[in-house]
């Protein structure tokens, strides 16, 4: 059985580059034969590779970026699912290939048993140290909260000092519009009243004159 990886060697974004290098890296590593198939100068290959990405794996443009990984005409998956098997140290599987003797997979048994004996030995002291972890976390979550509950009061205190702020403004506000407005009426009023008195005064004068 051959991997095979669909690649664009002429690619020009940095990010498609550094995927596949990291894959065709890691199957060296392996030493997992593998063939390389160029996409960008082969449209077979690249014709090849859509259709027989499934449908479900490809993105919502329907076109599968590489690298793309099969084994033979099984698809495997792309670099992101590769990468999450890398990291779950399930590459073997992720490829469909049995893994080689001497790997994780073979002597997964044994070494459980041996993690299992360490575990044992070290959960004691463990136990201990989570205690302690535990107890230290549960204060600071207190004096956070004590923290977070005195920021509260002094922003409620601020802020009510600043409506009451407002308020004032507002009121004076007011009372000078207030008073603006009635020092108009007062003046207008005594205009009125001038005029008045001169209306007044020519009446008489006419008055007078008509005697």
């Amino acid at each position: 059985m051959v991997i095979k990886v669909f690649l664009a060697t002429s690619s020009g974004s940095t990010a498609i580059k550094k995927k596949q290098q990291d894959v065709v890296g890691f199957l060296e590593a392996l030493k997992v034969e593998y063939a390389e198939l160029d996409i960008a100068c082969n449209e077979q290959n690249r014709m090849w590779m859509r259709q027989n990405v499934p449908e479900e794996k490809k993105p919502s443009n329907g076109i599968p970026l590489p690298p793309q990984i099969f084994n033979e005409e099984s698809y495997c998956g792309d670099y992101d699912t590769f990468f999450d098997a890398k990291e779950d140290n399930t590459v073997y599987a992720f490829l469909g290939l049995p893994p080689p003797p001497g790997s994780k997979k073979h002597n997964g048994n044994a070494q459980g048993e041996e993690e299992g004996q360490a575990g044992d030995e070290e959960e004691g002291e463990g136990g201990r140290a989570d205690d302690e972890a535990t107890e230290l976390e549960t204060s600071r979550g207190e004096e956070e909260e004590a923290a977070a509950e005195e920021e509260t009061d002094e922003v409620t205190e601020e802020t009510e000092a600043q409506e009451e702020e407002d308020e004032e403004q507002a009121d004076e506000q007011l009372h000078s519009q207030e008073e603006e407005e009635l020092q108009q009426l007062e003046q207008d009023q005594d205009e009125q009243g001038s005029e008045e008195e001169e209306e007044d005064a020519e009446l008489q004068e006419e008055e007078e004159e008509a005697e």
